[in-house]
């Protein structure tokens, strides 16, 4: 992928020589603002953003925020802070049905800071139209994930026909799910070489988001559950970087060569919590919320649980313990109305 050169002297009309990708991608404001201004936007999408989650959600929110300014007739270097602010406005009031949430309206005044913090290091605006922008107040405290509870789990794993090797794969996955707290990405990206001996006891290894590695004990069940799965996918002795867990022929219960991504997990998992009768609204993340509230239950200490949950700080933990939930409900059937 070529690389406009940052101009020295003035900003010049950049309209020939730009990345195809760049330039179906954003609005011809972007284009109008110059080569520099096209340089940081490349930069800061291509370059300075590694996580694909957050480049495709910066994208979309920095595409939406220019592409009002250019029906408006604006031009990207006299944006200022009125307008992102009347922009943030106008996404809380609209009447739609994809009406932003403060989240969504705080993430895109993220992604507008960042943005044009980088075309001012750029030369290509003179100011941070978003810098002096106020975000809203939004505080969370208690996570969104539906949990399954100890009995539903329970009764997801007794459900499963472990007389195939499918049924075999998916069990093996929902035990990691509960018993590793690990998300659905990283049970996908999971290799033979994952699952090894470490001298004392089974251990996997997990590829998490945010290029985190970890690695977790295997307690005795799933121990078994796993070897059971590998013996019946002729998977014991398998290359290094064979996958864990592929897909299987349709219907025929077998498996094939390929890799299960992260969307076959999460549509096997909704399928076989559907198949047990359990609340369709339940999903893998489901798993993790219950571990970590069943862990704090057993008064087990929040810095261990966050360590086996993989989050940096311990807030992110406590959004996944529903105990206060439980106090709630309790304290509201004592309502004597």
């Amino acid at each position: 992928m070529s690389t406009p050169s940052i101009p020295s002297g003035a900003i010049v009309p950049a309209g020939q020589n730009l990345p195809d990708s760049l330039r179906s991608r954003l609005p011809e404001i972007l284009v109008r603002a110059g080569k520099a201004a096209v340089f940081a936007a490349e930069e800061f999408f291509f370059a300075r953003i590694r996580n694909e989650h957050t480049r495709q959600a910066y994208l979309v929110a920095i595409k939406r925020f220019l592409g009002w300014a250019e029906a408006r007739g604006m031009e990207l270097a006299r944006i200022t802070p009125r307008d992102v602010g009347q922009y943030l406005d106008g996404l809380r009031q609209e009447r739609t049905k994809e009406r932003a949430s403060v989240a969504t309206r705080k993430q895109h005044l993220a992604a507008l800071r960042h943005f044009f913090d980088n075309l001012v290091t750029r030369h290509a605006i003179l100011l941070n139209p978003a810098l002096s922008v106020r975000g809203e107040r939004y505080e969370v405290v208690e996570g969104r994930t539906p949990e399954i509870t100890v009995t539903g789990a329970r009764q997801l794993l007794a459900s499963l026909d472990t007389s195939t090797v499918v049924g075999l794969r998916d069990r093996a996955i929902v035990a990691i799910l509960i018993y590793t707290a690990a998300r659905a990405g990283a049970v996908a990206t999971l290799r033979r070489d994952s699952f090894y001996h470490a001298g004392e006891q089974w251990m996997l290894h997990f590829q998490e988001k945010g290029g985190k590695s970890r690695e977790i004990p295997v307690r005795h069940d799933l121990e078994q559950m796993l070897f059971e799965y590998l013996d019946a996918a002729e998977l014991r002795h398998a290359r290094k970087d064979t996958p864990l867990f592929r897909t299987a022929y349709k219907k025929t219960r077998h498996l094939t060569g390929n890799a299960m991504y992260v969307v076959d997990v999460c549509r096997m998992v909704k399928r076989r919590l559907r198949d047990a009768g359990l609340p369709d609204v339940l999903s893998p993340h489901s798993f993790r919320v219950t571990t970590i509230t069943d862990l704090l239950e057993q008064g087990v200490p929040l810095e261990d649980v966050q360590r086996l949950a993989g989050h940096a700080d311990p807030r992110t933990t406590r959004l996944y313990d529903r105990r206060q939930k439980k106090i709630t409900r309790n304290i509201v059937e004592r309502i004597s109305i």
